[in-house]
This record gives structure tokens, sequence and C-alpha cells, in this order.
């Protein structure tokens, strides 16, 4: 048995049980059934089958292996390589693979493919859960390593004030920017002040699919098992999709209210293309920043919400300058 240094406390290592069945390769089922009795596991939903070196073959469930034939081969029963993860996998990928195979617990394997154990289905629940709060906190903006929503609450005003801040102090850039940009379309204003009741509403609605995309960028990059062109190619064809039927819907209703068909466009393109655009920025925000190696919710929130609305009301000026 080769000797492993544990990583951290996020790994697949740190929530690692060893005492459950396991089986060899060459056996047969009354055998493996004589032997369980009198022992004593942690999880014994499965059986995990190892050859004579230790190395993981397969995995047989406990209904299965009771509903066998007493002197069938495991082989004949076992599902063969089943889905792993490594010892210093993150546990959140971990908790993915139980998601995306309906795992009760999860085989941890080191780089050989030598079987240490399992990530047993509490562990995995508790995995989900934490994450989740932790989640909560950063799409708020709220930067906070302890993730106990309690002692969040509980914490002193300047403490959670020290939590908040931070982001918040970016989407203030963000804002001084957003204002710098109007300002660069204050003649259009000033000559077509209509223009300027259109831009609450287009930012919202980014800002609002946006927000859509983020929450499922931001988990979707640790539990889905999709490529992220396929998941960013889907949300984009989504993001146009509904800004094509916000942008169709608001033309009409645009048109007939100010009667003026070109302000009605740039009103319905600026939806449609904004729509895009956010989808596109909710899913590679989250995406690099995962990439380099910061949690991907920091890239929601207050962060992606200034960014959208900056992007929002340049594509909406552009327009109208280009319309108007």
């Amino acid at each position: 048995m080769s000797t492993v240094t544990f990583p951290p406390t996020e790994t697949a290592a740190y929530h690692l049980t060893r005492r459950v069945p396991i089986a060899f390769l060459e056996e047969e089922v009354q055998s493996v059934l004589n032997r369980l009795p009198g022992q004593s596991f942690d999880t014994a939903e499965t059986i995990y089958i190892l050859d004579q070196q230790g190395y993981l073959q397969g995995l047989v469930h406990l209904l299965t292996l009771l509903a066998a034939s007493p002197d069938q081969p495991l082989q004949e029963i076992m599902s063969s390589y089943p889905p792993t993860a490594n010892l210093k996998e993150d546990q959140e990928k971990v908790a993915g693979l139980a998601v995306h195979y309906g795992l009760s617990a999860v085989p941890i394997v080191d780089q050989q493919g030598y079987f240490w154990g399992v990530v047993p289905a509490q562990a995995l629940i508790d995995i989900l859960r934490r994450e989740h709060i932790e989640d909560l906190h950063r799409l708020a903006g709220i930067q906070r390593e302890n993730s106990h929503a309690r002692r969040s609450m509980e914490a002193p005003p300047v403490r959670r004030a020290q939590d908040r801040l931070p982001w918040l102090l970016v989407g203030l850039a963000g804002s001084i920017l957003a204002t710098f940009i109007v300002s660069r379309f204050e003649q259009v204003l000033t000559e077509q002040i209509y223009v300027s009741f259109f831009v609450p509403g287009i930012v919202y609605l980014a800002d609002a699919i946006g927000t859509q995309t983020e929450a499922i960028a931001v988990r979707g990059l640790s539990l889905s098992q999709n490529s992220l062109s396929h998941t960013l190619l889907g949300e984009i064809q989504t993001g146009c999709f509904i800004g094509f039927i916000l942008g169709g819907i608001s033309f009409p209703i645009v048109s007939i209210i100010f009667s003026d068909i070109r302000l009605a466009a740039a009103v319905s393109l600026a939806i449609f293309t904004a729509g895009g655009v956010a989808t596109s920025l909710g899913i590679m925000l989250p995406w690099a920043l995962d990439r380099a190696g910061t949690d991907p919710a920091f890239g929601s929130g207050p962060v992606a919400t200034i960014v959208q609305d900056v992007l929002s009301l340049l594509i909406y000026f552009l327009f109208i300058q280009w319309l108007l």
C-alpha cells in the first residue's frame, strides 16, 4: 500500500471513509455474503470489487448481490470500472460526480487506481449544503471564509460591513464608469429626452438574464459534466432567444406609444443584444475565475451586475446613436 499525504479539508481525501465492504474479483456471491455479517461499516449499500493488488475493478449493489444466485461469480453481476474521484479532487467535483451518476457514495482512488475508500452519502449531503450556503454569500457579494450563515448574521456590524464592502467597491468604480458613458451621450439625451426613459428597463432585463445565467454557471462548473463550450453555446442561444422574445414584445409597444419606429427598433435591438451579452458574461466570468483558481461565485453578484450594467448602457446608446 502506497502512502499518501492527505491534502486540505475541501478535498475528497478529507471526507474519505475506508470502512466499506469489499470483495475480490474471483469471488462468488455466497463467499461475500458469508463474510458480511458481524462486520461494521460506515456505508454498506455497495460492495466494491478489487483485484488482488487492491485496484478497483467494479462494484455491485447489496440488493443485486442478495438477488443473485449463491454460486454466481461477482464478475457477472458487477458494474465494471465505475466513476471514481481522485484523492486530491475538490469536494465540489466529488459531489457533482455523485449527482451526475446517481451515486450514493463516490469511490476514491489514487493516480494508479488503487482503492482508498469512498466519500459516503452523509458527507456528500454536507458538502452540497455548505457549498450552497457559501454560494448564497458570494452571489450576494459577501466575502466570508466561514460558510455558516448563522455566524454571518450574528457577527458585529463592522465585521458584516467588512465582509460585504470589497466587491461593492468594485461596483462603485463601475457605477462611475456607467455615469461617464451616459455623459458621453449628453447631446442625444438633451435633444430626445424620451431616450432616457428606457434605460432602467434595459439595464434591469440584462441584469435579470445575467443573474439567471450566473446562478446556473456558478455551480454548473462544478456539478455539471458538460463541457464549457456546450454550456456556453446553450446559454447564449437561450439568452438570445429570451432577448428576441422580449425585444419582439417591446417593439410594437414602444412604436405605438411614442410613434417612432426607429426608437422602437433601437430599444428592441438593445434588449436582444444585451440578453446575448449578459448570458455570455454570466458564463465566461465565473469560468475565468474558476480557471484562475478563484471560486467562480466571486464573479457573480455585484461584480457581474455592474459589468452588465455598463455594457447594457453602452449597447443601448450605440443603437440610439446609430438609428436616431
